[in-house]
C-alpha cells in the first residue's frame, strides 16, 4: 500500500498572499508505505525541526520510484529503452533501490 501527496505542506503560509493555511512544499514531503515487502513500523528520513526541508536520509523521487518498482518485482534498470541516441526509463536513468526500507 502506498500513499503520497502531490507536494508536502509547509507549516505556514506566505504572509504576502494574505491567505490562511499552508503552502506547497517541494523540499520535504511524506510518503506512507505498508505491506508488499516494506519494513514494518519504521521511519526513513526526516525534515528540519520546522518541517521545511528534508535534512536526514533524503530520498530523490527517482529513488522512490526505483524502490516501488523493486517492491513490485521489476528491475527499473531493465526498463531502459534507447530513443534518438539517449537512454530513457521510468527512473530517468537514475535511481537506486532503498534497501534500507525493504524487509
Amino acid at each position: 500500500m502506498l500513499w503520497a501527496g502531490e507536494f508536502g505542506r509547509t507549516p505556514t503560509a506566505d504572509p504576502s498572499t494574505k491567505r490562511p493555511g499552508r503552502d506547497h512544499n517541494h523540499y520535504g514531503f511524506t510518503v506512507w508505505m505498508a505491506g508488499g515487502g516494506v519494513k514494518a513500523g519504521m521511519t526513513y528520513g526526516a525534515t528540519d525541526d520546522f518541517g521545511m526541508r528534508a535534512v536526514h536520509d533524503r530520498v530523490h523521487v527517482h529513488d522512490l520510484h526505483a524502490t516501488i518498482l523493486h517492491l513490485m518485482g521489476l528491475d527499473h534498470e531493465r526498463l531502459t529503452y534507447r530513443y534518438s541516441g539517449r537512454d530513457f526509463r521510468l527512473t530517468d536513468v537514475h535511481g537506486r533501490v532503498l534497501h534500507e526500507i525493504v524487509a
